[in-house]
């Protein structure tokens, strides 16, 4: 299966994504003559650290493609100052740069070609690439990561995903010194999902220092496997707070690090894996519109908090996500509160039910029929905009 709702850029792009979401697939398919690089062989990025002029000699005896492929070039940061230097001669030339994490680019000075490049992210799918293929049970459970949704032992490979990608990322580009910290970080930042970060109590768990915590969410964010969603406090007309939520990038990769056991609710962690999923589905049509709208929360001081806003050019939405086959009047509550405030949005709650309705200006709407209607480039389903 294929990412078929992400448009590469018409330049040179950097597309960044965590590992296992089919950069180096997708790009092969959309470039099928390019010139490629697989920077994970290992000869190959040996010999191109070693000498990265190597990389002008190999194009210059290309033939009639002018498309260059560099996958995971974070691998060999050294190979930026050729492109940059290709890029400034040879207009001709097109440069596809993939990578799972910009971190060591960063701390090696590289300016990421000084705007040459573009930016792009790729995401897990979404319910619409997936089409009848799509099931909202089953990616609470497994998540809609490509490695895993392709793979005939999907419930292994999600299981080995941590160890596999994660801390093999992290141990490989010596992020950490401890991979035993760290792995009791990833499960302890599990719990954290969907909600806002206490990185005093994430320390205490892990039996880290403060910073180190601080250090390891970085690293998480910088690898694309973790984001925050900061608060909404646009014309704030009461008190809110000032903390992000944070969530891991794939419904499946939180569930297999959360841990679950006789003292766990199983509602709490669907819920939470059902927020994820919407947020991680709003998060890629907002990259793949290429849309300047921001994904934001709203909590005010005295608790009352609406999960999502996306406000941006031609779009104002809130978005409440509920665990529950029925809306109760309660439900609404956070909404009602937030239209006191901004008349302005359109609100929409989702549920677990089959019904749609429009209750007191509120659109009510099947979460599978909300996720199967996020399509870059249309408008929210529910919002009409």
């Amino acid at each position: 299966m294929l990412h078929r709702l992400f448009r590469p850029p018409r330049s040179s792009f950097f597309l960044f994504g965590p590992r296992g979401t089919g950069k180096s697939t997708l790009v092969r398919s959309l470039f099928p003559e390019a010139f490629v690089v697989d920077l994970l062989d290992a000869a190959t990025s040996r010999e191109l650290a070693a000498r990265p002029e190597t990389l002008k000699e190999r194009i210059a005896a290309l033939g009639t493609t002018n498309v260059v492929v560099l996958d995971e070039v974070q691998r060999v940061p050294a190979l930026l100052d050729v492109v940059h230097e290709l890029a400034e001669r040879k207009s001709n030339l097109r440069f596809v740069l993939t990578g799972s994490s910009a971190r060591k680019l960063r701390r090696g000075g590289v300016d990421l070609l000084a705007g040459r490049a573009l930016l792009a992210s790729l995401h897990p799918f979404l319910a619409a690439e997936m089409g009848g293929a799509f099931s909202l049970a089953r990616a609470l459970e497994l998540g809609t990561l490509p490695i895993v949704v392709d793979s005939t032992e999907p419930e292994r490979v999600l299981r080995a995903y941590a160890a596999l990608y994660v801390r093999e990322e992290v141990q490989q580009e010596g992020l950490v010194r401890s991979a035993g910290d760290f792995a009791r970080f990833l499960e302890a930042i599990s719990f954290s999902h969907a909600s806002q970060v206490n990185l005093s109590s994430v320390a205490r768990d892990c039996a880290v220092g403060r910073r180190t915590v601080e250090n390891y969410v970085s690293i998480l964010e910088d690898l694309h496997l973790a984001f925050r969603v900061p608060v909404f406090a646009k014309r704030a007309e009461r008190a809110v707070v000032s903390h992000p939520k944070l969530y891991l990038f794939d419904a499946g990769v939180y569930r297999s690090l959360r841990p679950a056991g006789p003292l766990d609710r199983p509602e709490a962690i669907a819920g939470h894996a059902l927020e994820g999923l919407v947020a991680q589905h709003l998060r890629a049509w907002i990259d793949y519109s290429e849309s300047d709208a921001r994904l934001s929360y709203w909590r005010t001081r005295a608790g009352t908090e609406v999960d999502f806003v996306v406000y941006g050019p031609g779009v104002f939405a809130a978005i409440e996500v509920k665990n529950a086959r029925a809306v109760r009047g309660e439900d609404l509550r956070p909404l009602g509160a937030f239209h006191e405030d901004y008349p302005e949005a359109q609100r929409v709650i989702l549920h677990r039910g089959t019904e749609r309705s429009v209750r007191d200006g509120v659109v009510l709407m099947p979460c599978e029929e909300f996720l199967h209607g996020v399509r870059p480039g249309e408008p929210l389903p529910g919002t009409g905009k």
